[in-house]
Formats: structure tokens, C-alpha cells, sequence
């Protein structure tokens, strides 16, 4: 019986382990992105395109014009948000609705650019693409709105027992 505890144990220390590691991994390669420049990033990407959608000459100089415009508009949001946060300002519903409205917008946009430059079936692998994306950022930040419900609920547990 001991044995069987001390093998749950090592077990359930193990999982917790592993899954920190896999958020610390996640964070680094966030942090990596943010400390390169808005050139840097549309080079990189534009490249992961080339390799997947097999663009021409003229598609890859269009396409990295695109991706420029994106990275730089990324990285000025991201600084704002930073200094936002530093200042221990939170947005507002109002600020939330406006950002989201203008990301929906950016995102029309940047699809109606993206069929213009590639041809039908790198439009649909690219959209693809896209939807693989997006399915797994969603299923990110799931699990990240899964572990803070998860920590409230240990927090008020462990505020009812005081």
C-alpha cells in the first residue's frame, strides 16, 4: 500500500513538473518573439510561407510587405499593452470592444490582401493554415482560463478553511 502511495506521488509530482516546464517553454518562445524586430519577425514568416505555400518572387515580395505592416502594428500594440500594465491600468469593456473590433477588422483586411496576392490553392492551404492556428490558440487559452478557475477555486477553499 505504501508503495502504491509513494508511486501516486512521484507520479502526480512528475505531471506537475512536466507542465511547468511546457509553460515556461511557451513563455520563452514568447519573450524571444518580442525582443526581435517588426523585420525580423516579417522575414521569419514570410520564409514559414514560402515553405509552405511555395510563393514566387513576386508573391514573397508582397507577401513580407504585408507581414512588415503586421509586425510593426504587433509590436507597437504590445509595447502599449507593456506600459499599460506597468502602470497597473486595466482596459475597460469599452477598450476590450474597441480592440476587438479593430483586430476583426485588421484580420478582413489582411484576408482580402492575402487572396489577391496568392492564387486559388495556396489561398486554401493558407486559410487552412489559419484555421489550424487559431483552433490551437483557442485550445490554449482554454486551458489557461481552466488553471485560473482552477487556482480561484484553491484559493477560496483555502480562505474558507482560515
Amino acid at each position: 500500500m505504501k508503495k502504491l502511495l509513494v508511486i501516486a506521488l512521484a507520479l502526480i509530482a512528475f505531471q506537475t513538473n512536466a507542465q511547468e516546464q511546457n509553460k515556461d517553454s511557451r513563455k520563452g518562445r514568447e519573450h524571444k518573439m518580442m525582443q526581435l524586430e517588426p523585420q525580423e519577425m516579417a522575414e521569419l514568416q514570410t520564409k514559414k510561407m514560402t515553405l509552405h505555400l511555395d510563393l514566387t518572387e513576386a508573391q514573397q515580395s508582397k507577401i513580407m510587405a504585408l507581414n512588415l505592416e503586421q509586425a510593426k502594428e504587433r509590436k507597437a500594440f504590445m509595447e502599449q499593452r507593456k506600459a499599460a500594465k506597468e502602470e497597473g491600468k486595466t482596459p475597460t469593456k469599452e477598450d476590450r470592444l474597441k480592440f476587438e473590433n479593430k483586430k476583426l477588422d485588421a484580420q478582413i483586411a489582411h484576408k482580402k490582401k492575402m487572396k489577391s496576392i496568392l492564387n486559388e490553392e495556396q489561398y486554401k492551404k493558407w486559410e487552412t493554415m489559419q484555421e489550424k492556428r487559431a483552433h490551437q490558440r483557442g485550445r490554449l487559452k482554454s486551458k489557461m482560463r481552466h488553471g485560473k478557475r482552477m487556482e480561484e477555486k484553491k484559493m477560496e477553499s483555502e480562505m474558507s478553511k482560515d
